[in-house]
């Protein structure tokens, strides 16, 4: 664009990929905002480093837990185990906590509906979000697509605690502070012991980091050792959790944390 040249809202320039349905266009704020799969407009922040866990965002300190019960985020690629670590968390709590769950597919609902196959919840505390082909918006920029359906459930069944499930998704993804009170980010090691030191603020930012699969390492050859020290180094030391979580292995830990965050936001006690 050439120096000296101011374009008024009304010349914004406007692409529309008719074979996406997406629409894309330059802001007031100069940021290239886009709208698709039903979600409202938004830009994607850039991204400059991984972040550092002693910096991350803090829990909101004026949250409301009777508008909108604690919640949990629980972000990570595509078959890492999130939904998986889901129904864990379902079987540990649901006996002594009202509990809800939002799942996050693109376009699916299968994760929702592989909670309800396995009982995990009533089926009435379970929602399934599509959110088209930008799952980390539904998580960070635009988060009304879950803030509704986790409103209306912490309503509905007096929630101590809702669980979040985002699509899959890189490890450039994280929970917005206003959608997550607790962020648990979980890769798996099929992916090799590199993926903690390849970071990203899933890895460096989220509250706990879970890694899981270890059973698996030997057959890909991944190193936990490795893995334990980067995960370190990348964290400044915050908390992670090697484990199994399809075998039930690391998921008391995982547990025992999430009910420290609450008990420390909340103010309550466990039960």
């Amino acid at each position: 664009m050439a120096s000296g040249v101011e374009h008024s809202h009304d010349d914004h320039h406007h692409h529309h990929d008719h074979e996406s349905g997406t629409n894309s266009w330059v802001g007031e704020d100069g940021r290239v905002y886009h709208s698709h799969d039903g979600l409202a407009p938004h830009s994607h922040e850039p991204i400059y480093s991984p972040g550092y866990f002693t910096r991350r965002a803090p829990p909101l300190l004026d949250r409301d837990f009777n508008e909108r019960a604690f919640t949990v985020g629980i972000g990570g690629p595509v078959g890492t185990g999130k939904t998986a670590l889901m129904l864990a968390l379902c079987e540990h709590l649901r006996d002594h906590y009202s509990l809800a769950a939002v799942t996050n597919d693109i376009f699916t609902k299968e994760d929702g509906e592989f909670l309800v196959k396995h009982k995990a919840l009533p089926e009435e505390r379970i929602r399934a979000v599509e959110t088209g082909g930008c799952p980390h918006a539904a998580i960070r920029e635009d988060i009304s697509i879950n803030l509704g359906p986790l409103e209306e459930l912490s309503n509905l069944f007096k929630a101590d605690i809702l669980l979040c499930e985002s699509g899959g998704d890189n490890l450039a993804a994280n929970f917005s502070r206003e959608l997550a009170d607790y962020i648990i980010y979980i890769i798996d090691v099929s992916g090799g012991d590199k993926i903690p030191r390849k970071g990203g603020p899933g890895i460096t930012q989220a509250d706990l980091l879970v890694i899981n699969k270890t059973d698996l390492a030997a057959a890909v050859g991944a190193d936990l050792a490795v893995m334990e020290k980067d995960a370190l180094r990348m964290r400044d030391g915050g908390p992670f959790v090697f484990a199994q979580v399809k075998h039930k292995v690391g998921v008391q830990d995982i547990v025992n944390h999430v009910l420290q965050a609450w008990e420390r936001a909340t103010g309550k006690k466990c039960h």
